[in-house]
């Protein structure tokens, strides 16, 4: 079965034809969902029917966009009733709020095309083609934009969630960034609270705070016309020890001394892939660099021809420095895209923020992981990536997204197919990133060197006192000192706790 055998919209039971195609739709092969009705819905109307239905006879609920959830909320065995989203595809101007609206099943790389190819503007979100907006935009939302233009949530003008009240009655309930609003509070709790916590979101509405006039070309920002692209080859046997190190201080070092706001370098987006080694066979690349910068600006080959420079320093001639390209910017985010949704299968994951570089031991404990044969996976990797920017140019409780002086973030993947080695794979990951980060309890606990968690790429063992020895509750990781609102916020808008997952925001840690 496949996702076109997915109805419009209506309920879809085990036995029907479309069941299957439902169940198997997330991302993460790990997990299937086996609800007893999935609720394909297109409208606001039919959300606010769905929720009112199950909230009156009882039935847990899960909610859906892209299904790109790599912890398993929606295949939860206690969810009865998944409302599916993956229709809500609407990409429109709003003359009257002045604002793009835009539907939460919308995928990245429609909205993009869309946004782009009819007014010429963007909004800074993630680089996957297939992510949601539902969930992305509640977590935040970050890619290759945001270093220059902020979160996608520092552009949120609006939202409209269904809610169900302390009596159990659901609605429908527009929230704004106007701090005269009432509902104000469920709009900041929507800007980095994560989906699935307060409500139902079933429109967005975007507008930069500093827009002006009734011009649609002017209410997001504007991104490159082309974008000048770099890569940097380091294969695995140079790649030793010693060389790690270097090449993860450089990349650290760089964006260290580049991570503020107004840096002229806040165009730029980089990224160090480093691969894990395969049991069998060639032993191929050990990590892949690749940078993007607006090629508009002035002396950008020389600031990209310097960027590289500084990240292949002291390596010798082992780096193979790739001719650089310059590619339409809609071309460019379909680039960073296939590489990022190249991997398939059965999958664990978890992400650190990062304020400074991994010193040097806990490089060598990188390199230990990745360079090991004994293991099951298929592949793994950790990915370094360009954070701050102007995401930093915003307090922490302006929203609800705390991380507002990370300079990088470290992306941890590991991938397979067999589900027999399920345990095996997943044991492998978690005590990878504990012993990384062994001297802060295995969690990046926000501090001199790390600013936390990210709620989109959501890890259970961060409540887990297995894995998680720090003594810092798992909503600190993730929220830190926003997390006393977004409860007040959840105890206000879901007193009934209709919304609810696994890692769900609650009354206490």
């Amino acid at each position: 079965m496949t996702e076109n055998t997915v109805p419009v919209a209506g309920v879809v039971r085990p036995g029907d034809e479309a069941y299957e195609a439902l169940s198997v739709r997330g991302l993460n092969k790990r997990f299937t969902a086996e609800p007893e009705k999935f609720q394909v819905v297109t409208t606001t109307e039919q959300v606010v029917d769905a929720v009112r239905e199950a909230v009156w006879e009882g039935k847990r609920i899960a909610v859906r966009s892209g299904g790109h959830g790599y912890e398993n909320v929606v295949g939860d065995p206690a969810v009865q009733v998944v409302i599916d989203l993956g229709e809500m595809r609407e990409v429109s101007y709003d003359p009257e709020r002045k604002a793009f609206a835009i539907g939460p099943g919308v995928r990245t790389a429609e909205l993009y095309r869309a946004l782009y190819e009819g007014w010429g503007v963007a909004l800074p979100a993630g680089d996957s083609a297939t992510v949601g907006l539902g969930g992305h935009a509640a977590g935040g939302g970050f890619g290759s934009l945001s270093r220059r233009e902020g979160l996608a949530v520092d552009h949120l003008l609006a939202v409209e969630v269904v809610v169900a009240d302390p009596s159990g009655e659901v609605r429908a309930v527009v929230a704004t960034r106007d701090p005269e609003d009432p509902h104000h509070d469920l709009w900041w709790a929507h800007t980095g609270g994560g989906g699935g916590n307060f409500g139902i979101v079933t429109r967005y509405w975007f507008r930069s705070p500093d827009a002006t006039g009734d011009d649609p070309r002017e209410a997001l920002p504007q991104p490159p016309a082309s974008v000048l692209t770099g890569t940097v080859l380091f294969d695995r046997e140079s790649l030793d020890r010693t060389a790690l190190r270097t090449l993860t201080g450089n990349f650290a070092r760089w964006h260290e001394a580049n991570g503020a706001p107004g840096s002229p370098y806040d165009s730029l987006f980089a990224g160090l892939v480093m691969f894990g080694r395969p049991r069998t066979g060639d032993t191929g690349m050990g990590a892949v660099g690749f940078v993007h910068l607006d090629a508009a600006l002035p002396d950008a080959e020389r600031l990209l021809s310097d960027y590289i420079a500084a990240l292949t320093e002291g390596l010798g001639d082992f780096p193979v420095v790739l001719p650089t390209e310059t590619l339409p910017w809609l071309e460019a985010k379909k680039a960073l895209a296939a590489a990022q949704d190249a991997e398939i299968g059965r999958q664990k994951i978890k992400w650190a923020f990062l304020r400074t570089g991994y010193a040097d031991d806990q490089i060598d404990t990188l390199y230990d992981y990745l360079d090991s044969e004994d293991h099951s996976n298929g592949s793994s990797l950790v990915a370094l990536q360009s954070h701050g920017g102007r995401i930093n140019a915003v307090a922490p409780d302006a929203t609800a997204s705390a991380q507002r002086s990370a300079v990088m973030g470290a992306f941890f993947m590991n991938t397979w197919q067999n589900p027999e080695l399920d345990d095996a794979n997943v044991d492998w990951m978690r005590r990878l990133f504990r012993d990384l980060h062994a001297k802060t309890g295995g969690v990046p606990v926000p501090g001199e060197r790390y600013d936390g968690c990210y709620i989109n790429f959501p890890d259970v063992d961060a409540a887990d006192p297995r894995w998680n020895t720090s003594e810092v509750p798992w909503q600190q990781l993730y929220y830190q000192g926003n997390a006393d609102r977004l409860r007040a916020v959840k105890a206000k808008w879901d007193a009934l706790g209709v919304f609810r997952h696994t890692l769900a925001i609650g009354d206490q840690d």
